[in-house]
C-alpha cells in the first residue's frame, strides 16, 4: 500500500508503472500502423532486462500485455502518446519555450520531439527515476533536443520552489503535462498540483492532463482485494488513489483558462482503435479516462 513518504526507483512501486507504459509504447511502435512512435521506449525495456526485454523481443507470453486486456492497454498508450505529442506541436507553434513534464518517468519527449531553439524542458520526478533515464540514454550517446533540466523532487513536496530554483521563469508562458499522474496522487495533492501550476503559469500558458473518473468505492475495494488474494504484492490497485478533486476542465475553466476535455473512448474511435466492449475491465478503464487541454 502507498504511504505519505514512500519513494521508488524504476523497478519498484509507482516507478514500475513507467516500465509498463514504456513496454506498451514499444509494442505500439512495432505495429504496421502505430498511432505514435517512441523509439526510446524499447531502449528502456532492454536496459532493465528480464521480462521487459523479452516482451519487446516477442517473448514473455504470460505477460499481461500479451492478453486481450493488454492489447487494449497498448492501444490506449499509443493514443495517449499521440494526443500529448500533438499537444506539444500546438505548444511549439504558439511560441511557448518553457516545458514542464510533471512526474516525467520514462517520458522521452525532451529527446525525440523537434523542439525549437531556446526551449527548456524541466523534468520533475523522483531522483532515481531521472537518473536511470539520463544514464541509459547517455550510454547510447543520445542528447536531448532541447535544454533539459532535471528537478529531482517528489510532487507531494515543495516542487514549485524546486522548479523555480532550477531556472523556471513564472513571468514567461509555459506548457505543462500531467500524463499518467493524477491517479497516483491523493485529492489533496491533486489540488496542490493544479494550484501550483496555476500560480506559476503566465498568461499564454498551456496544460494537458490525463484524468480518470473515480470508481465506486465498493468496486475499487473489491478489485484491490482481488489482487491481494491473487498474491500480487505490487499491483495496480494498491498503487493508485481512487480520488479526484474535480474534473480538470472545470477546475481550470473556473480560474480563467479555456479548457476542453476529450473522452478517451471517442479519441480511440477516431484513431481506428475502438474500445472492445466485450472486455469489461478494459471498457471500464478506458471509458473513465479523459484527456484535457487548457490555455490560460
Amino acid at each position: 500500500m502507498r504511504s505519505d513518504n514512500d519513494s521508488w526507483d524504476i523497478t519498484t512501486s509507482v516507478g514500475s508503472t513507467a516500465l509498463f507504459v514504456a513496454a506498451s509504447r514499444a509494442l505500439e511502435a512495432q505495429k504496421p500502423d502505430p498511432a505514435a512512435v517512441d523509439p526510446y521506449a524499447e531502449v528502456f525495456c532492454r536496459a532493465v532486462g528480464g521480462e521487459w526485454a523479452q516482451l519487446v523481443d516477442g517473448g514473455a507470453p504470460e505477460h499481461v500485455l500479451r492478453t486481450e486486456f493488454g492489447s487494449q492497454f497498448v492501444n490506449f498508450q499509443g493514443a495517449r502518446t499521440r494526443y500529448f505529442d500533438d499537444y506539444f506541436a500546438g505548444v511549439m507553434a504558439a511560441g511557448v519555450r518553457q516545458i514542464v513534464i510533471l512526474a516525467a518517468g520514462l517520458d522521452s519527449r525532451a529527446y525525440r520531439l523537434p523542439w525549437p531553439d531556446g526551449t527548456v524542458v524541466y523534468e520533475i520526478d523522483q531522483p532515481r527515476v531521472l537518473e536511470f533515464k539520463r544514464e541509459v540514454l547517455a550510454a547510447r550517446g543520445e542528447a536531448p533536443a532541447a535544454q533539459r533540466r532535471e528537478v529531482a523532487v517528489d510532487l507531494r513536496d515543495d516542487w514549485s520552489a524546486a522548479l523555480t530554483a532550477a531556472g523556471f521563469d513564472p513571468a514567461r508562458p509555459s506548457a505543462w503535462i500531467a500524463e499518467g499522474l493524477l491517479i497516483y496522487l491523493p485529492a489533496t495533492a491533486q489540488e496542490g498540483l493544479f494550484t501550483g501550476v496555476d500560480s506559476l503559469a503566465a498568461p499564454g500558458s498551456w496544460i494537458a492532463v490525463e484524468e480518470a473518473t473515480p470508481m465506486p468505492a465498493e468496486a475499487f475495494a473489491a478489485r484491490r482485494d482481488e489482487e491481494r488474494a491473487a498474491g500480487e504484492e505490487q499491483s495496480f490497485f494498491t498503487l493508485v488513489y481512487n480520488e479526484q478533486i474535480a474534473p480538470a476542465d472545470a477546475w481550470f475553466a473556473a480560474r480563467g483558462w479555456t479548457a476542453k476535455a476529450t473522452p478517451l473512448a471517442g479519441y480511440l474511435e477516431r484513431l481506428g482503435r475502438p474500445v472492445a466492449l466485450d472486455d469489461p475491465q478494459a471498457a471500464g478503464m478506458l471509458g473513465a479516462i479523459s484527456l484535457v487541454t487548457a490555455v490560460k
